[in-house]
């Protein structure tokens, strides 16, 4: 049995030195850089090298955010649950479960070999994190010492942080309401669901802008973090000077990057490159065995882990591999709690999961660096060749005029029935046979939009979101012909609803009407369909959605889809009913028939529901609702404007709650004819103590859609004394 419940090494900075001496190819120790912070206390740092700027960005970023790295290591290693309590016990086992931490190390293993230079470069990052760590106040409040970092960690950092993003739970769900529905249901509950994220990006050519040279604008939807999951930065040495957004724990500029003569901007391209196999398995006298696809029983890499439960006793894991992937789901006596279900025969079922890195050892990592060196969209491009995942919609702009509209990552080659639903392991056909070519698009009138819609990423993909928010940028942006970098704000912050759509044309068919409900649906037909804090109309609306989605999701029809199997309780988002009606709305109001049921009934019932309920803002229930590690009860969250199909994507989940969990992580502008004119915010701040005026300062900025400027000039920073 393998104990990995707590960390073994001794204090954080003693660690790193030692490590730093005696990792083989380790970098030579660096000179320590100069740290500048501008009005926003955003880092910009300056090294004579980029691995001493490697070492220095690891040194800044514990500092500011010890207590965030610090939970999104023990994260990463399934270790979080022994100060968080039982509520992380689910993410702990599936990480143990799904060997990320061993993925890390191997992937940096063959970072080693491959490539030596960008391998020194993240050992560097890591030297500075460990020298960095010191004790912030959420410490005490959960007796957690600062750990040590390992070389693997930032790598292990991003895997955990991915590892759901392509939505491969989702085929649990297509297997369910195919099971229950048929297999038209598929289609018509596709769409964004629960556990995605997504965001918006558009490039604007220079054609299009009153400077001639490009403007990429846009915003990541992800959860909603404090502190924030990108972080503000600027990295400056010798060979390049960038400014973008980072991740908190791993080196670099990864995602939105401005080198000065090219920017660069992703999106989630929605491409299914994950796969989940049902596995039958059988326990021996030897171990474990798993049946494979070419008849025979094959051994299943095993042993035991133990999870430390903060309050409560440990948890043993049994840790299962056969061919296809680690197992995460189940095992030889079937599903957790026991359910069997699943194999034509009856068999137990468990489920592997089969995804690039575990299988090529490679997490892309290499592509980081030459980012940075990046002068040209050439460059950016022949970098994002090495990118692995998660798989993205990439543009880029330089101050040439050149443009870039790619897809980036790795999307294996296999039978569409493993891109669509959970496949069997012991049938020949499922194998991965190759990789996909990355498509490529260019612009529209000079303009190319991304917003996780079906665009150039159509073909690695089964499920995307709905179009309205690509389709409403693009109409924004055919307003006027020209645009300056100051201009975006109009589209990051529109509320416009084009979803509405359904449920209106529904409500206006509705007679026989009580006086209040016929008066609120006069309001709501009259309503602009801008999901606007202030606004009671909007209020309105969302709560007859809700109220139909709760009647929907109560017929008798999905009666079957209300409990799912035995899965882990991380997984259980995607198969969760109401939400699932609540994304699909438009589609099952618009479906010629829906399973027998009356929907104008429903309908009315919803409204009446509602007419009788005191009038509100939207805002009064649609508010912020980001992810603490140490939750704050006494906090009361901001109002927010916006919802999940609006360009202002504040995700509610209809019929579950108006909350929003997830929203714009950070917002960007990027000027490539003066990168000065820039500008970016994040929902908190630069900082993760609670104690820095930092930590929320930008706030109030991002609640109303204004921008921080991206500041350039050393001279206007103030330099920071290194203690």
């Amino acid at each position: 049995m393998t104990d990995t419940g707590a960390d073994t090494g001794t204090g954080a900075g003693t660690g790193a030195r030692a490590g730093a001496a005696t990792e083989p190819g380790a970098a030579p120790e660096p000179a320590p850089g100069e740290v500048y912070r501008d009005a926003w206390g955003i880092p910009h740092l300056r090294a004579g090298s980029a691995h001493a700027l490697a070492r220095l960005q690891g040194r800044v970023t514990a500092r500011d955010r010890a207590w965030q790295l610090e939970v999104e290591r023990h994260r990463a290693r399934g270790t979080s649950a022994s100060f968080l309590g039982p509520e992380a016990l689910s993410w702990d086992r599936f990480v143990r479960r799904a060997r990320l931490d061993d993925t890390a190390r191997r992937c940096f293993t063959a970072l080693q070999e491959s490539d030596p230079e960008t391998a020194a470069w993240v050992r560097a990052y890591v030297d500075g994190v460990n020298e960095g760590l010191r004790p912030a106040p959420e410490f005490a409040r959960v007796g957690l010492p600062p750990g040590r970092w390992e070389p693997w960690t930032p790598l292990a950092v991003w895997l955990s942080t991915h590892i759901l993003f392509a939505g491969f739970p989702a085929k649990l769900w297509r297997e369910e309401a195919a099971r229950h529905l048929g297999e038209d249901a598929v289609a018509l509950f596709a769409t964004d669901g629960p556990g995605t994220s997504g965001s918006n990006g558009w490039l604007v050519a220079g054609d299009r802008t009153v400077t001639g040279r490009a403007v990429l604008a846009g915003d990541p939807h992800r959860f909603v973090e404090d502190p924030g999951v990108y972080q503000q930065i600027r990295l400056a040495c010798d060979e390049f000077d960038v400014v973008g957004l980072a991740v908190p724990g791993v080196p670099g500029i990864a995602h939105f990057g401005h080198t000065g003569t090219v920017a660069w901007a992703i999106t989630n391209a929605m491409a299914d490159y994950q796969d989940l196999y049902r596995e039958r398995l059988r326990r021996t006298g030897a171990g474990v065995e798993a049946l494979g696809p070419d008849g025979t029983w094959q051994r299943v890499a095993r042993h035991t882990e133990l999870v430390r439960v903060a309050g409560e006793e440990s948890v043993e894991v049994e840790v299962l591999e056969t061919g296809r992937g680690p197992v995460i789901a189940g095992g030889p006596e079937g599903l957790d709690g026991g359910s069997p279900g699943g194999t034509d025969d009856g068999a137990p079922l468990a489920l592997a999961l089969r995804h690039p890195p575990r299988v090529t050892g490679d997490l892309g990592f290499s592509a980081l660096l030459p980012l940075l060196r990046a002068r040209r969209v050439a460059d950016v491009d022949r970098a994002l060749d090495l990118w692995a995942e998660p798989v993205n919609v990439v543009q880029a702009a330089d101050t040439e005029g050149g443009l870039l509209h790619r897809v980036a990552g790795r999307v294996p080659v296999r039978a569409r029935a493993n891109r669509t639903r959970t496949v069997p392991a012991w049938e020949p056909g499922h194998e991965w046979t190759g990789w996909h070519e990355m498509p490529r698009a260019g612009l529209t009138d000079g303009v190319a939009v991304m917003a996780n819609q079906r665009g150039p990423a159509a073909v690695l993909g089964v499920e995307f979101a709905p179009p309205h928010r690509a389709d409403r940028i693009r109409a924004l942006l055919g307003r006027r012909r020209r645009w300056s970098s100051s201009d975006m704000r109009a589209i990051h912050t529109d509320t416009h609803l084009a979803s509405a759509a359904p449920l209106l044309d529904h409500l206006a068919a509705l007679d026989g009407l009580t006086p209040a409900a016929a008066g609120l649906r006069a309001r709501l037909l009259r309503w602009d369909r801008h999901m606007d804090a202030d606004s009671r109309e909007a209020a309105g609306f969302a709560a007859v959605r809700g109220a139909l989605v709760r009647r929907l999701a109560a017929e008798p029809a999905f009666a079957a889809l209300t409990t799912p199997p035995a899965y882990p309780e991380v997984l259980l988002p995607w198969l969760a009913l109401v939400p699932r009606v609540g994304y699909a709305l438009e589609h099952l109001l618009r479906a010629e028939e829906l399973y027998g049921i009356d929907r104008p009934k429903l309908v009315r019932e919803a409204l009446e529901e509602v007419a009788g309920q005191p009038d509100a803002r939207w805002g009064d229930t649609h508010r912020l609702a980001p992810w603490r590690a140490l939750p704050d009860p006494s906090r009361e969250e901001p109002a927010l404007s916006g919802d999940h199909d609006c360009v202002l994507c504040t995700s509610a989940v209809p019929g579950w709650t108006d909350l929003a969990a997830r929203g714009p992580a950070a917002r960007y502008v990027w000027d490539l004819a003066r990168r000065e004119d820039s500008r970016w915010i994040v929902p908190h701040g630069a900082s993760g103590r609670p104690d820095s005026p930092h930590h929320d300062d930008q706030l109030p900025l991002w609640l109303t859609g204004e921008l921080a400027p991206v500041v350039t000039d050393w001279a206007h920073l103030t330099k920071e004394n290194d203690d």
